[in-house]
């Protein structure tokens, strides 16, 4: 068992950014992501009305969802593992964030407030792109000026992100490698020794949390690595069957050319044979 909690399970993302003890930290978080663009006091924990995923989703899909002061809706999502329509579904729970804002009445004018979704990626997805952070917003195609900042995607994978401790110059950076790294470190790096990260560190380190609190997060911890190692399992076994099936397609399309060029060739063969027989 490491020093720290894995941040990848739901426990270990949600004690990290989604309780009230630690709101001063996704603050932090979010002020370093969002810097130059809000300036985030206070913000507060939203009830989550997604639609239910099945078991498998809970395991390597969860989300925070919160809105801060000055009325911006924010989703911050953590995903371990790919699925079909990905982009599909981040666009669908961010329009959600939208719709939920409507008010019955007349006097509503749909004065929505800017939602922005976050979501640690904790895999490479190409068609996003191939670098650590996207930014998506909506775009004038011809201007290629924005058109509207009320929808706002940003996706940050982790795999691309390849700094080391000292090599981190921003916050954001420290707090990405720290995410990262999390589970193997035995403490944090010198570099790193801030009030947020110090705090980071107190409420992530495993023996800091009750013996119930370790029971439910060597739980979740068990789940997320059964959950991965099921989904690996079925990614290698549709390798393998997908092989098979090549091979032996190959193989039947082999032997159906191979048929067809001797049959040509017994044909040409047996045409030269008869013209030299009639020859003589």
């Amino acid at each position: 068992m490491g020093k720290y909690i894995n941040p990848f399970t739901d426990l270990g993302f949600k004690r990290i950014f989604g309780q009230e003890i630690s709101k001063p930290l996704l603050i932090d978080f979010l002020n370093n992501l969002l810097v130059d663009e809000l300036e985030i006091t206070d913000l507060v924990f939203l009830k989550n009305d997604q639609l239910p995923e099945n078991d498998t989703d809970r395991s390597i899909i969860y989300d925070i969802y919160c809105q801060i002061e000055s009325g911006e809706h924010i989703i911050v999502e953590m995903q371990n593992q790919s699925q079909a329509y990905f982009k599909d579904r981040s666009l669908f729970y961010a329009s959600k964030a939208i719709i939920r804002q409507g008010k019955r009445g007349t006097q509503w004018e749909y004065d929505v407030k800017s939602v922005y979704l976050i979501a640690f990626l904790n895999f490479k997805l190409t068609d996003i792109s191939n670098e650590f952070r996207t930014d998506v917003a909506l775009m004038n195609m011809k201007s290629k000026e924005l058109f509207s900042s009320k929808l706002r995607l940003i996706y940050l994978q982790l795999p691309l992100f390849e700094k080391e401790a000292d090599e981190c110059s921003t916050d954001f950076e420290r707090w990405i490698y720290v995410l990262k790294h999390m589970e193997t470190l035995q403490r944090f790096p010198a570099e790193f020794q801030s009030a947020v990260f110090q705090k980071l560190a107190e409420i992530t380190d495993y023996s800091s949390l009750s013996p119930s609190e370790q029971d439910l997060y060597d739980e979740s911890l068990k789940k997320f690595r059964d959950t991965l190692a099921v989904l690996r399992h079925a990614q290698r076994q549709g390798l393998a069957e997908g092989r098979e099936k090549g091979l032996a397609e190959g193989r039947e399309k082999g032997l159906a050319e191979g048929r067809e060029k001797g049959l040509a060739e017994g044909r040409e063969k047996g045409l030269a044979e008869g013209r030299a027989e009639g020859d003589r």
